[in-house]
C-alpha cells in the first residue's frame, strides 16, 4: 500500500469551504488510495508556520482568504501568474521547497468556456478587488479587446498592470452613469462584488450573460435578472470547481476526474442551499 498523502485548504474563517468535497471526490474517482484533504483555519500570519511545519505527506495546500498574499511571499518560486496577479492560491511540494500558482485564473477561464464566451471583443467587469485580478488576467488572454471595470473607486493604475503584453484596453466607469448602456454593450459581464452592492443596479446591469463569482446564496439576483433576459448564466461554484482541476493536477501527478469532481460539487451546493 502506497504511503499517506495529504492535502489541505488554508483560510479563515474556513468551515464554509467545499474544496474537500471537490478534490476527495476527486481521489475516489482517481482511484488514489491513502490520500486525505482537510481544512484548515489559518490567518494569513499563521501561514508560514503551517506550511512549513506540514509533514512530507503534504503535496500542497490549497489557499483562500485572508493568506493569498503570504502564500505567494513564503513560496520558494512562482508561476508568471501569481507574481503578476501579487497572490497565490495554490502552494505545491516540489524538490527545491513550495511552488506558488495562482489556478484562480483557470477558474474564470473556464467559467467562461461553459458561458460560450470564448473571445469576448467587450467585457464589463464589475469591482475591482482580490477576484477582479485573476478575472482581468483571464480576460486579457481570453483575446478580449477592451474590459470596462465598473467600481465606485478609481483603481485603473492597479489593475493595467494585468493586461501587459495582450492589447487589452481597460476603461473605468462609476456606478452614476448609464449602466444599461455599459451592460449592453458588453459580450460578458463578470461580477466579483457581493450581491449586495448590487441591489439598486441589477435590471440596469443584466443584458449580457453573466459568470457571477458568487455561490451561496445561488442564483444571485443578476443571474436571475439576466436569466430572465435571455441570457445564460454561470456561478462561482463553477469558477470553483475549474480553480480546482488543476490544483488537483498540481498536488497529485493524475488529470482531475472532473466529471466525478463537478457532480460531488453540485450535491454538496443542492444539500448546503436546500
Amino acid at each position: 500500500m502506497s504511503s499517506p498523502r495529504r492535502a489541505a485548504v488554508l483560510g479563515s474563517p474556513i468551515a464554509h469551504s467545499l474544496s474537500p468535497v471537490l478534490h476527495r471526490a476527486g481521489y475516489a474517482a482517481a482511484g488514489l488510495e491513502g490520500w486525505d484533504y482537510e481544512r484548515r483555519e489559518c490567518a494569513a500570519a499563521a501561514l508560514p508556520g503551517i506550511v512549513g511545519g506540514a509533514g512530507p505527506e503534504y503535496a500542497g495546500f490549497s489557499v483562500t482568504m485572508p493568506g493569498k498574499f503570504a502564500a505567494l511571499e513564503y513560496a520558494d518560486e512562482a508561476t508568471e501568474r501569481a507574481r503578476a496577479l501579487g497572490a497565490a492560491n495554490t502552494l505545491v511540494r516540489t524538490e527545491a521547497g513550495w511552488r506558488a500558482d495562482n489556478t484562480d485564473v483557470e477558474g474564470i477561464l473556464g467559467a467562461l468556456g461553459e458561458l460560450g464566451v470564448r473571445r469576448p471583443g467587450r467585457a464589463l467587469l464589475i469591482g475591482s478587488g482580490g477576484t477582479a485580478r485573476p478575472a482581468l488576467y483571464a480576460l486579457a488572454r481570453a483575446g478580449v479587446a477592451r474590459v470596462d471595470v465598473l467600481n465606485r473607486s478609481d483603481r485603473l493604475d492597479e489593475l493595467r498592470p494585468l493586461t501587459e503584453g495582450t492589447g487589452c484596453r481597460v476603461r473605468g466607469h462609476g456606478f452614476g452613469e448609464d449602466l444599461a448602456a455599459l451592460a449592453r454593450g458588453a459580450d460578458v459581464i463578470v461580477s466579483t462584488v457581493p450581491s449586495a452592492a448590487l441591489d439598486d443596479h441589477v435590471r440596469d446591469l443584466a443584458h449580457a450573460p453573466v459568470l457571477d463569482v458568487i455561490y451561496d446564496p445561488w442564483p444571485t439576483p443578476l443571474c436571475t435578472q439576466a436569466a430572465a433576459n435571455g441570457f445564460r448564466t454561470v456561478g462561482g461554484h463553477v469558477m470553483l470547481a475549474h480553480q480546482a482541476y488543476g490544483q488537483f493536477e498540481q498536488f497529485t501527478g493524475v488529470d482531475a476526474p472532473r466529471t466525478a469532481m463537478r457532480r460531488a460539487l453540485e450535491e454538496a451546493l443542492a444539500e448546503r442551499l436546500g
